[in-house]
């Protein structure tokens, strides 16, 4: 019997579930995408109220101030030395609903707003420098994995591993999720990463590649599987509960900004591709410059005017900060926004969490709850002194791509593969101890009765895909014979 296609809604054989039409190989995806953007949409709605996706989670206000001088790499307003910025930062766990506890196995969402002078700069990151996955036309597909079945809404662990087995790119996010750092000990207590590529531009239109790093000040800490389990029925709100008594006493916490720069024409040889975001860039290669302190020393007054109504979008960018190749990145520039116009309305904007410290002058007007007064006249061009656009400060935000329009995976760099950088992890950078946390953590997840005996030994072999001896350890504690 022959498998049947995929298609989309429409009826239409799928050319792809898992690749992106893009200019080339690493090329910029494409609007024409139809299945890509039917998926996208489709996916953004499939959740009423609440986030598909970071359901669960808390924040506070802040600011940012820069310390070092970083011009000589952009020229966005909020990177100058000496700009002080202020900023909503959310966190969240990302598989989760609304009622899901704090200290689940997870990664965590650090989605930052910063209200700058030039509108509002959103870095939408995590708790972790890589993802699952690589294309965005995987994404809905990874987090169906992650939530619950349709015929009985349980978790379904076997979903899981059946997923990720089957996308080994997956290995290093995955690796990262079963150390103790996948149970933060408080949001306080964790890292953020911008996890993307971004370009900088400066002002004389030089370009570079960047990826942010938030070094928490408070310092690393985290739970293991029993406390956070014993955390998770003791106090399911106990990450959201800590960072509002920290602020309420003064203990205001704070990160290091840092970032990691590459010239702009290393990106076409490196070693690895830069744009793929289950993959870091070596420090050794490009070390992390500090620009700055980030603190949250207020709370918000209202929860759900403020945190829950809070709108992220990676395509919120400032001049001096542009896109990057990172297919990733290039699908949230749309399904973002897209799913914020669906969960909270067109003119989600104009809520005061959301809206900008400076003067708008868009050309958009009407729809469902709105409440700003519209500049007159509606339309551009026109004569009667509108606003006009501004592309002079846009000036650097742009590179030449070209390429054959494809469906394919990134073309390979020489060392381009999906397990040397989690066997990094597993014996550069884990202690002894720490390997055998994560060892027991990957058992007791894929422990769970509804993980098959078949999954079992693919789980063994993902791992053993890794390191020979994390897959050993692992097929010791699930019992399966190598």
């Amino acid at each position: 019997m022959s498998v049947p296609y995929s298609t989309d809604d429409a009826g239409h054989p799928a050319p792809s579930d898992g690749l992106s039409q893009s200019v080339g190989p690493n090329g910029p995806l494409l609007l024409q995408d139809h299945f890509l953007i039917q998926k996208m949409a489709h996916f953004n709605r499939e959740r009423v109220p609440e986030r598909v996706v970071h359901a669960k989670g808390g924040g506070a206000f802040g600011e940012l101030e820069i310390t070092e001088d970083v011009s000589r790499y952009t020229k966005a307003d909020l990177f100058q030395k000496g700009k002080k910025t202020p900023l909503l930062l959310r966190f969240s766990t990302v598989a989760g609903e609304l009622g899901s506890a704090d200290s689940a196995r997870d990664p965590r969402g650090f989605a930052i707003k910063f209200y700058t002078e030039h509108g509002n700069y959103d870095l939408v990151g995590n708790n972790t420098p890589i993802f699952f996955i690589r294309d965005p036309s995987k994404f809905s597909d990874f987090i169906h994995s992650q939530k619950r079945r349709a015929d009985n809404q349980l978790r379904d662990h076997n979903m899981q591993w059946d997923f990720w087995t089957l996308n080994p790119e997956s290995a290093h996010q995955v690796s990262f999720l079963m150390t103790d750092r996948g149970t933060p000990k408080t949001w306080r207590h964790m890292n953020g990463y911008g996890s993307h590529t971004f370009l900088w531009y400066n002002a004389d239109g030089e370009k570079f590649w960047v990826k942010y790093h938030f070094k928490t000040d408070q310092g690393i800490e985290n739970l293991s599987a029993d406390a956070a389990k014993a955390l998770e029925a003791d106090d399911p709100d106990a990450h959201r509960r800590d960072l509002w008594e920290s602020i309420e006493q003064g203990e205001h916490p704070s990160w290091t900004v840092k970032v990691q720069v590459m010239p702009f024409d290393d990106a076409v040889n490196y070693r690895i591709n830069p744009f793929d975001l289950t993959k870091v860039w070596p420090h050794g290669d490009y070390p992390e410059i500090t620009v700055g302190k980030m603190t949250l020393n207020r709370n918000p007054q209202n929860y759900f005017a403020e945190i829950e109504q809070a709108a992220f979008e990676p395509s919120n960018l400032v001049p001096g900060i542009g896109g990057s190749p990172d297919k990733m990145l290039q699908g949230r520039l749309f399904s973002y926004p897209d799913t914020h116009r669906y969960r909270i309305g067109p003119n989600y904007l104009q809520l005061p969490v959301n809206q900008p410290k400076v003067a708008t002058r868009s050309y958009n007007f009407d729809g469902p709850m709105a409440y700003a007064n519209n500049q007159d006249p509606v339309y551009a061009p026109n004569t009667a002194g509108g606003a006009v656009s501004a592309n002079e400060l846009y000036e650097g935000d742009s590179y030449h791509v070209s390429g054959e329009i494809t469906r394919s995976a990134y073309e390979l760099h020489k060392e381009d593969d999906d397990f040397s950088q989690p066997r990094a992890l597993w014996e550069q950078i884990l202690t002894e101890s720490e390997r055998a946390s994560m060892v027991s953590n990957i058992v007791g997840h894929a422990s769970a009765p509804s993980v098959t005996d078949d999954m079992k030994k693919r789980v063994v072999e993902y791992w053993t895909n890794v390191h020979p001896d994390l897959g050993a350890g692992v097929a010791k504690g699930l019992g399966v014979q190598s």
